[in-house]
């Protein structure tokens, strides 16, 4: 049932109509573009003075360290994984040495991955274990996908066990200030692996936020600090035993009603004085929970002429489906910046894995192919992030709306655009609208400094022969 109304909200705001819940929500054209969002989730006004934007990897771990330490009431990581080296031993230890921890008044949530937090022997489990064993106010999940069962669980083996599903979304809430972000809580995402990171103050996002991860962990895995996985106290459907079915349904209808109800509650007012909103965004297709790639599909369908989209991928693997419309609807210039082959993470990979980055270039060169094909090839443009001795992460989107020198909205979370984030993974991302000059120009410093570390897409290289099977079978996988 909850579906079917969430479907119908869906197929109403393909119409190019204004919001009646929240009508002046926007005063300039450039942005009441976009007013069908109210539609789709829940608009939190922002004051612009709450927002920073990160652009290093060490300027995004001090953060982290710093709220760490200084949070007094909750604070909830959720991540793919946590490394463990000294960096993030630093993570756990900080939060160990919080005095508001030591009295047991600060609230700690974690959720990661089940299979990419179990990963080797000394893995995110054992490295979060001490904060279990120091303090009862503490919840570890690990979130474990609905497809891994049988005999897929028992004879997968470790690593290849991750491409059936993971929870891929990175939010680091400290009270009420929230870092989004596509990094991991992982050395190379501290160091020289280039990603992008927001940093909020405001009650109602983080609030949200945390209401969300708590839905997850409902139907997830706790651990106790034995280590030990159990089903939550008041959830009895496995992920990986008895009726699939049930589970997907009663964890999709949790988090779809949660969805609706904070929509419906956060749109019913507006607060004035305020030039910048944010739209928290979900995608988890493996439960039915469509609302990103709703969002992110009509933003590039709906891309007027003159117009200018730069889009953001570590990995270039878009759905057919966003390839279609950003040639067939789209009007406006798309520039793409994807991974050099040598700033991807999986280059020099063992086994299957280091053909990845051959697979991408495959990818993108059929691409091109068919922009070349269409004519669309100088309107779209591909471009390949390098910087020597660095990894690149950084996924998203800036609008540069018509005749404008400065996008007035972003798209920045977890989703890489492709099949994966669509259909198999748990994510989010913000869609972040904005009238103020500043952070508009801050918004473009941001794009700007990862796009100059772009050059000219080299597409047409040497791919192994098995890779094209490869990426014919597992092009979702990946």
């Amino acid at each position: 049932m909850l579906r079917k109304i969430l479907n119908s909200v869906i197929e109403n705001s393909l119409q190019p109509i204004e919001s009646t819940l929240y009508p002046s929500a926007f005063n300039l054209k450039e942005t009441s573009h976009f007013s069908w969002l109210l539609n789709y989730a829940p608009c939190f006004p922002i004051s612009t003075q709450n927002i920073r934007i990160i652009t290093e990897p060490k300027q995004f771990y001090d953060a982290i360290i710093d709220n760490c330490k200084n949070a007094k009431k909750r604070i909830t990581l959720v991540s793919l994984y946590l490394g463990n080296g000294k960096l993030e031993k630093e993570i756990v230890d900080t939060v160990r040495n919080n005095t508001s921890f030591k009295e047991n008044k600060l609230e700690v949530n974690v959720l990661l991955d089940y299979t990419r937090g179990s990963r080797f022997q000394n893995n995110s489990r054992k490295m979060l274990q001490p904060l279990l064993q120091d303090n009862t106010n503490c919840n570890i999940s690990l979130y474990h996908t609905p497809v891994l069962r049988g005999v897929y669980k028992k004879l997968t083996p470790n690593r290849w066990n991750e491409l059936y599903g993971l929870q891929h979304m990175k939010m680091y809430i400290f009270d009420d200030t929230l870092i989004i972000s596509g990094a991991n809580l992982s050395n190379d995402y501290f160091t020289n692996r280039q990603d992008r990171y927001f940093m909020i103050q405001d009650k109602g996002l983080s609030d949200f936020y945390c209401g969300l991860v708590n839905r997850v962990q409902k139907f997830s895995l706790q651990m106790d600090k034995n280590d030990k996985l159990t089903l939550s106290n008041d959830w009895q459907y496995s992920p990986y035993e008895g009726s699939k079915y049930k589970f997907i349904k009663k964890s999709g209808d949790l988090i779809e009603q949660y969805l609706i109800d904070s929509k419906n509650e956060q749109n019913t007012h507006k607060n004035k004085g305020h030039d910048t909103w944010v739209f928290p965004l979900v995608q988890m297709g493996q439960l039915g929970i469509e609302q990103d790639s709703q969002v992110t599909e009509k933003i590039l369908a709906e891309t007027p002429e003159g117009s200018r989209l730069n889009i953001a991928s570590g990995y270039f693997n878009l759905t057919s489906q966003y390839m279609e419309t950003l040639i067939n609807s789209s009007r406006g210039t798309c520039s793409i910046l994807m991974a050099h082959p040598e700033a991807n993470g999986f280059l020099g990979a063992k086994g299957a894995a280091g053909g990845i980055p051959y697979a991408y270039s495959l990818i993108a060169y059929k691409f091109k192919k068919k922009c070349i094909k269409y004519g669309q090839n100088k309107r779209l443009i591909l471009l390949e992030y390098f910087k020597k001795g660095w990894t690149y992460h950084a996924k998203g989107l800036w609008y540069y709306p018509p005749n404008s020198k400065y996008p007035c909205l972003t798209l920045i979370g977890s989703p890489n655009f492709g099949g994966r984030s669509v259909k198999k993974d748990l994510e989010s991302q913000l869609a972040l609208i904005t009238e103020n000059e500043d952070l508009k120009k801050q918004l473009h410093k941001e794009c700007t400094e990862l796009y100059e570390m772009g050059l000219p897409e080299k597409t047409e290289r040497t791919v192994p022969k098995w890779v094209y099977l490869f990426v014919f079978l597992f092009r979702d996988f990946f």
